[in-house]
């Protein structure tokens, strides 16, 4: 936030001055990035700037005609955020982290580091499509490099301890992958916990 109103101060845009800037949080949750999507609907705001699939897609869903800008969103046109990444399309455009396809890579890697691995556990939100394509990239790198992948859908924060539940009951892995939900991010010190 502080670059990105750094830069409006620099074009001559002055929060409180001649710009109203009206901050909202999910908090991880794609159900509240709705509620707050509606919301600015309502206010009938100039823009919307966002990041993250799940945010940018509530955003998407909520409005056709407001200018809608993400800051970062993980392979939008496979995704389903734009139509081209040349031409978004719509009222949509913003920055591609084409990171979806590095999850083979990341995995080879982890094997590297462990070279007993045999077992891995992914944590993930599968509702949210950039996960869902990561999830599919892994499970084909598991399956060349002989790997058991277990996955723990992870939809929100209150999913991480079930999900840990889980692994202890059931999976002896060595490693733990995470697509990086939103709620993963938003209680961040209990998965290193």
């Amino acid at each position: 936030m502080t670059a990105f109103l750094q830069r409006l101060r620099e074009l001559g845009w002055i929060e409180g001055r001649n710009i109203t800037i009206e901050y909202r949080w999910a908090e991880g949750s794609s159900d509240r990035a709705a509620e707050l999507a509606a919301e600015l609907v309502r206010h009938k705001v100039d823009v919307i700037v966002t990041y993250a699939n799940p945010i940018v897609l509530a955003v998407k869903q909520s409005t056709s005609t407001i200018p809608i800008v993400f800051t970062a969103a993980a392979d939008p046109l496979g995704t389903g955020l734009v139509s081209t990444l040349a031409r978004p399309g719509g009222n949509i455009t913003g920055l591609s982290v084409e990171a979806t396809d590095l999850g083979s890579k990341r995995l080879e890697l982890l094997r590297d580091l462990v070279p007993s691995l045999r077992r891995l556990a992914i944590m993930a939100n599968v509702g949210n499509s950039a996960s869902v394509l990561e999830m599919r990239e892994v499970q084909s790198a598991a399956g060349t490099l002989s790997l058991e992948v277990k996955t723990l859908d992870i939809r929100q924060a209150e999913d991480i301890a079930p999900a840990f539940d889980e692994l202890k009951g059931h999976v002896d892995a060595k490693a733990l992958g995470l697509t990086v939900p939103q709620a993963l991010l938003a209680r961040a010190d209990e998965v290193i916990e």
